[in-house]
């Protein structure tokens, strides 16, 4: 088989600031107390990933998961380590990314498409189907600074779900908005799925992780701590099949025009 995703011996670290001020600063050193710290996001993460494969990447809250998922998209660069990736690449990863808020919808699934290597000729032939997709009516021509974050997700996936892609991520985060929009957003990436391409599927949900992946790897504060089995690994997570296949982690199934409030 052909590798998709290859990370070797990939480390990240940041620096944590304490004081935002230089007066603030200045002041702590003076005092003796610390104004700054490392935290290693990733230590020595190292996987292969197969061409085709569905990998579901767990972890509880700060394992690094989001930082993995940056490197493997060419956000970051790792501080130590290699992370390599055959093909295009695409998926939503933070909410918003890649919009102008001054721009409508509309002039933004042209820039996002164009962000994430679609040609605008490419943009125009799916743009009927990303804009029925997305399902957010009248307001495709309001500025998207307006949007609530939950119309950010809908238009952000939606132009990400259209790119013809060999690889796929998927941040559960993504999953913000009603829950037929979810279950919507859960087909897609079925349809994914079966199509040979590589998918990258990050969640808590250890139903959606069963149904949509054939293999788990699970990040601890930042090293990996399993890689196998989906119900190994779920069982290693110690998380429990709360039957949330198609639902969202978090109650936000307001009307969007409610989401909206007086911004429109």
């Amino acid at each position: 088989m052909t590798a998709s995703i290859v990370a070797e011996n990939v480390s990240k670290t940041f620096t944590l600031r304490y004081h935002r001020t230089f007066k603030q600063m200045t002041v702590a050193m003076v005092k003796g107390h610390d104004v700054s710290d490392d935290f290693k996001a990733l230590d020595d993460v190292s996987f292969t990933i197969e061409q085709g494969e569905s990998i579901g990447l767990m972890g509880l809250n700060g394992s690094g998961k989001s930082t993995m998922l940056k490197l493997i998209n060419g956000i970051m660069r790792p501080d130590g380590g290699t992370v390599l990736t055959r093909g295009r690449i695409a998926g939503l990863i933070a909410t918003g990314a890649g919009f102008h808020p001054q721009l409508t919808g509309r002039e933004n699934v042209y820039l996002n498409a164009a962000i994430l290597g679609m040609s605008e000729a490419e943009t125009r032939r799916k743009f009927d189907e990303i804009v029925d997709f997305a399902d957010i009516g009248r307001h495709l021509d309001a500025p998207v600074g307006n949007y609530s974050s939950g119309m950010f997700a809908r238009l952000g996936f939606s132009v990400a779900i259209h790119v013809d892609s060999d690889i796929f991520l998927a941040d559960e985060v993504l999953a913000v908005g009603d829950r037929p929009f979810k279950r919507k957003c859960m087909e897609k990436m079925e349809e994914i799925r079966t199509s040979g391409r590589t998918l990258l599927y990050v969640s808590h949900a250890a139903g959606s992780v069963r149904k949509m992946c054939d293999r788990v790897i699970v990040l601890e504060k930042g090293r990996v701590g399993f890689d196998g089995d989906v119900d190994e690994g779920i069982r290693y997570l110690k998380y429990d099949d709360d039957n949330t296949e198609n639902e969202p982690d978090e109650d936000d199934t307001e009307d969007m025009d409610d989401d909206l409030g007086a911004d429109i």
